[in-house]
């Protein structure tokens, strides 16, 4: 398909088109374009309010955000609603692009790693549940019926729920995600919907589309889809795990048939992993960016018996209870992050500190749960804000189109943190009400 932005309204029948990017938090900004003036969109972008769009590092007096689209990721969507189709924009302020934009970010890595010699490729796997709101404004899970101590992979909950997962399937088929699997997860009203992996910005993209299509989804059918990582304490948490892997020239650089550590990857895979391992902590603060993402990392019990997420930095086989699993010789997959993860951030922070372990020779020690000197990961989100001011590569990888970027993000991350603390729960009613 041509590439060009009208050629492919036209021959998609597309009516409207959302020119849609994200802020810093993952908040997904669009306006609504007439197919009427796509030559204009196309040329010239379209203007926003920066400080009103969100986290994007301005303030009221600024000059607009011009969302540029990128034509490349141009996708129909008539499923969400006939003629209407979203492409996904780059931001520019000034004519320059704009350094606290995530997708300017990405790219920034992108090219990085382009001037060491690799195309880094990833898979994504969106975890998220579905929900409904009761009267009380309390949340209940949309299958009444999903009750089962142990609902993973079950057939009934997934039957119930087949018009949902059967239309996202069709839809990211449609697409050419080429869906291959679709399945009910740990927690009662949890599933996951798979799709191939591509290059980085292509499937942080996806991500952000696949997110909109999910709302969309139970929106429709009476639903909430949350990828909130924590909405019930007794529940697991969703999470936002990346399969990651490098090609030099076209070449994969992973697998080779030397390996005496057993896992048959190359030194150059290892010393990916080791620099994802070392920079860790600072890591943690960009793909598990809010205060609900520490209640999933440091789940005391859930229902089903594992919350399946990571509290140290250990790297392994086959092994889900790593940060960094390795289910064969082609990929790595890193478990450390959460639904509420930006998509394009987590991408280039995972690529900036892979490449430089590539670049520093890190070695990733030991395999095994019991064989890091690492510390733990952090328990809350300001021990990870200020984990990650401590660590100049990370905060490099978050100015890697700007500076500036980085300190905006911490300020942000870290006011989040204290405006949640300010606030008195039911759990402190309930420890002290008539405690003294």
């Amino acid at each position: 398909m041509s590439f060009d932005l009208a050629t492919q309204a036209e021959q998609s029948g597309t009516k409207f088109i959302l020119a849609l990017f994200v802020d810093l938090r993952g908040k997904p900004c669009a306006k609504l374009v007439p197919v009427e003036a796509v030559d204009e969109l196309a040329k010239d972008g379209v203007g926003f309010a920066g400080y009103a769009a969100g986290a994007m590092g301005q303030e009221p007096k600024d000059p607009d955000l011009i969302a540029i689209p990128d034509p490349a990721s141009f996708t129909p969507i008539p499923f969400v609603k006939e003629g209407l189709a979203l492409v996904h924009c780059d931001v520019h302020v000034e004519g320059k692009p704009w350094p606290y934009a995530p997708r300017n970010i990405l790219k920034s890595m992108i090219q990085r790693a382009a001037d060491a010699g690799f195309e880094p490729w990833m898979g994504a796997e969106v975890e998220y549940y579905l929900l409904t709101r009761n009267s009380d404004g309390t949340l209940s899970t949309a299958d009444k019926n999903d009750v089962a101590a142990n609902p993973c992979y079950d057939v009934r909950g997934l039957t119930r729920m087949y018009e949902h997962l059967s239309g996202i399937s069709t839809a990211m088929n449609q697409l050419g995600w080429s869906n291959y699997a679709n399945d009910h997860e740990d927690g009662n009203g949890q599933f996951e919907q798979n799709f191939q992996y591509a290059e980085a910005l292509v499937t942080a993209d996806r991500v952000v589309t696949l997110r909109y299509l999910l709302a969309m989804s139970a929106e429709e059918h009476g639903m909430i889809a949350t990828f909130m990582p924590k909405p019930f304490s007794d529940r697991t948490g969703s999470g936002l795990h990346l399969h990651i892997s490098l090609t030099s020239g076209g070449t994969p650089v992973f697998p080779t048939n030397t390996d005496e550590r057993g896992l048959g990857l190359s030194e150059t895979a290892y010393h990916f992993i080791g620099g994802i391992l070392e920079h860790a902590s600072a890591l943690q603060a960009v793909i598990a960016p809010t205060v609900n993402s520490y209640k999933r990392t440091r789940a005391v019990a859930v229902t089903s018996g594992a919350s399946w997420a990571p509290n140290n930095p250990t790297f392994g086989g086959n092994d889900r209870t790593h940060y960094i699993r390795i289910p064969d010789n082609q990929r790595i997959e890193l478990r450390g992050g959460c639904g509420s993860a930006n998509p394009y951030l987590a991408a280039a922070a995972a690529i900036g500190a892979g490449l430089h372990g590539i670049a520093n020779k890190v070695d990733p020690g030991e395999m095994g749960a019991q064989a890091t000197s690492r510390p733990a990961l952090p328990v809350t989100l300001l021990h990870a804000v200020e984990t990650l001011e401590a660590d100049p590569v990370m905060m490099d990888v978050l100015d890697a189109a700007g500076a500036g970027v980085s300190k905006y993000f911490t300020d942000l991350k870290r006011d989040e943190f204290f405006s949640y603390h300010s606030q008195v729960s039911a759990w402190e009613i309930d420890q002290y009400l008539t405690a003294f």
